[in-house]
């Protein structure tokens, strides 16, 4: 799960859970048709099992394909929403959470909230953005400001102020470190990199209206159509919009956009913290980017007074700027033209909207329906109001029980982490104290932040969808840049409590578990705790190993870069992840699509180190009681096939090479064969020499 507050939240949105009874036979037996151990009683409280028991297809060797194993009935049956690009557990939490946040929002408009409450702001923001029909006959009146603006550049000074006017701090902490955005830049606040004790701007790369620089630069026969349709797209907004030579004008703004990807930094080199600790002063940007007049750009974009920016790809950064300087000025006026028309697409009327989704959503993602335009208003108010909503749905949906036995079972696993440092025999003792100190200082956050967000200053109106957006983006940016001046809070969540997910935060050294991902089948307090280990167990586990990955571990208990490691136990943990980079290599989503093991490399290490920490704190937790047989299934037997369970994926093929090609997270069904690397799972599922998923011992990768 990422940030550069950082870090991954290792969870990605998608999939379905099918539910039904097991006959006699599934009953008295355990899931590789052998009998159950007889020593096992069952429990004296009636828990279920927490495993989806007709998901499983039987067929299917747990050793040549654990996914298919722990999944492939339900694979054969489940289907993609015509509105989403994917299925799975993560859609099942998702929409549960989503029906919640309709019930609250909808009640709070039906109760004519008094004004400039944050009842009043959650009411205003959603109808006005169900007011589709004020939308349509206001046209294109409400961006005509921006457009007139971008019109009246007369000059690279001109630019420089038009571009920094629009600079935001709205970086997705999830993936700063590989952060795309429609303007030439993106602005992220966060604490320095070396210094802890104070917030300081990063400057990012960005520039494109594709996901990532692949989609320019790729040969692959898929990604060259998918520029053609990119193209197209292009020309359609902008004849939309009235504007002349749209087809002539879209040709240009592809060839600047191809030439912004070649100027930009692949994720792999975004993701080594180190290229990305260049502290500059306002002197060096003018001296080591030369080309944007950077003094307008930054005190047009609120930043003008900082005496030092991050810039986080320097190389980058410096091409990028030198763009600015050796390409047309009229160019770079339809660049922005089209981007303004792009980024609001879904606040214009209906053609600009359905433009926007088939190319977004249709070509991009493979989806062939667009969102029910509630649920679209539900994204839009929870981005502008997250917060507000997000108290008034813990206060409804999150009972402090769940909060409790969550918090407990992070106890529990953090618990584990320093007897296992302990137990690491290629780890010296000075390095194993620095590891048990950043675990003993990690700040955990379950369901929701101490502190909520105050948006008294947030002006909403409830026929001003667009105005609303506008605003509530500025305020965003205004609290992100106010920190620039306050005590760093490592108390900061990063993610709303209706959010479902989770993420580690390596300049913090702290967690968020969001409220809405602590739900079934992630956390079960009816389920038995096997269940709840493997899933939600393993979730925290991997949140946990982030502070440890190839990322993590640069970082200590503070939060600052920092190398404590010896020289030697460096070389043993990174000859651990080149063996973990070729096992993920070798995998093949699509017919010649590869996993990039280097770039998933820190997700991957934290869900193996996270499944095996879960284990041993479900081992631990039995205290030294043999687990109960449920369903006919062992306790570890329940613990593998819930991690497996939750990370069940069928997305469009689409989706899937978006995923594989610009995210640092492997697909779901590769997630689920991290088990390979556990000794405990060959001793629980019998894996033998000959089948696929085999490692011998020597070859399971074994990092923390």
């Amino acid at each position: 799960m990422t940030s550069i507050s950082l870090r991954r939240g290792a969870l990605a949105l998608a999939v379905l859970l099918a539910l039904s009874g097991c006959d006699r036979k599934v009953a008295n037996a355990d899931s590789t048709g052998q009998a159950a151990p007889a020593q096992a009683e069952a429990p004296a409280v009636a828990l279920t099992s927490g495993v989806d028991l007709a998901g499983i297809d039987k067929a299917v060797q747990p050793g040549d394909d654990f996914n298919e194993y722990a999944n492939g009935e339900w694979l054969k049956t489940a289907e993609i929403p015509a509105d989403r690009s994917s299925t799975g557990v993560f859609l099942k939490v998702f929409e549960l959470s989503e029906q919640r946040n309709k019930d609250l929002i909808q009640s709070i408009v039906a109760s004519k909230p008094a004004a400039e409450t944050d009842a009043a702001r959650i009411a205003d923001y959603y109808t006005a953005f169900m007011d589709a029909a004020t939308i349509e006959k206001r046209g294109l009146e409400p961006l005509k400001p921006r457009l007139d603006q971008i019109d009246a550049i007369a000059d690279k000074t001109g630019l420089a102020q038009a571009m920094g006017e629009n600079l935001r701090v709205d970086v997705d902490p999830l993936n700063a470190t590989n952060y795309q955005t429609e303007h030439l830049f993106g602005l992220f606040v966060s604490q320095g990199l070396e210094d802890p004790q104070h917030s300081y701007p990063y400057l990012l790369q960005g520039g494109l209206g594709m996901p990532n620089r692949d989609y320019y630069l790729s040969s692959d026969v898929k990604m060259v159509a998918l520029r053609g349709q990119y193209r197209d797209y292009v020309t359609a907004l902008l004849d939309t919009a009235g504007i002349k030579d749209a087809k002539a004008k879209a040709q240009s703004i592809l060839e600047l956009e191809t030439k912004i990807a070649k100027a930009q930094a692949s994720i792999v080199d975004t993701e080594n913290i180190h290229k990305a600790n260049n502290p500059w002063t306002m002197g060096d940007f003018t001296k080591k980017a030369p080309g944007l007049d950077w003094a307008t750009y930054f005190k047009a974009g609120g930043i003008g007074d900082a005496k030092t920016i991050y810039a986080w790809q320097p190389d980058a950064i410096a091409q990028l700027s030198a763009l600015v300087a050796s390409q047309p000025l009229q160019t770079w006026k339809d660049f922005l033209t089209f981007h303004a028309l792009n980024e609001n697409a879904s606040l214009l009327p209906k053609a600009y909207d359905n433009l926007a989704f088939g190319f977004y959503g249709t070509a991009l993602s493979g989806t062939p329906q667009q969102s029910d335009r509630w649920k679209r208003a539900l994204g839009g108010t929870n981005k502008a109001l997250g917060d507000a909503i997000g108290k008034l749905y813990v206060d409804k949906y999150f009972p402090a029980s769940s909060r409790e036995q969550v918090q407990q079972l992070v106890s529990n696993l953090l618990a584990v982490f320093p007897d296992r440092i302990d137990k690491l025999e290629w780890m010296t003792a000075a390095t194993k104290a620095k590891a048990k100190e950043k675990v003993a200082a990690t700040k955990v956050g379950v369901g929701y932040p101490d502190a909520w967000r105050d948006y008294a200053s947030l002006e909403i109106k409830a026929d001003d969808a667009f105005g609303n957006a506008v605003r509530a983006e500025q305020a965003e940016t205004r609290h992100q840049l106010a920190k620039l001046s306050q005590p760093v809070d490592r108390g900061e969540w990063w993610m709303t409590p209706q959010t479902v997910n989770a993420v580690n935060l390596p300049l913090q050294n702290a967690l968020n578990f969001p409220a809405a991902i602590l739900e079934a089948p992630f956390f079960d307090p009816k389920a038995d705790a096997a269940a709840n280990y493997g899933a939600i167990g393993a979730v925290i586990g991997h949140e946990i190993s982030h502070s440890f990955d190839n990322m993590g571990a640069e970082f200590d208990a503070t939060g600052k870069l920092q190398n404590w490691w010896t020289p030697e136990d460096s070389a043993h943990f990174k000859q651990a992840g080149e063996k973990l980079i070729k096992q993920y290599d070798a995998y093949e989503p699509l017919p010649g699509l590869h996993i990039n093991g280097e770039q998933t490399l820190g997700e991957n290490i934290a869900d193996l180190a996270g499944l095996q920490v879960a284990h041993e704190a479900y081992l631990k937790s039995l205290g030294g009681k043999p687990a109960p047989v449920i369903d006919g299934l062992t306790g570890d037997q329940r613990f593998f096939l819930a991690f497996a369970q939750v990370w069940r994926t069928k997305m469009r093929d689409e989706a899937l090479r978006a995923r594989v090609i610009g995210d640092g997270h492997s697909p779901g069904s590769f997630r689920a064969q991290t088990v390979r690397n556990i000794d405990a799972w060959y001793d629980t599922f019998g894996a033998k020499p000959g089948q696929k998923l085999y490692l011998e011992p020597k070859d399971r990768v074994r990092i923390w």
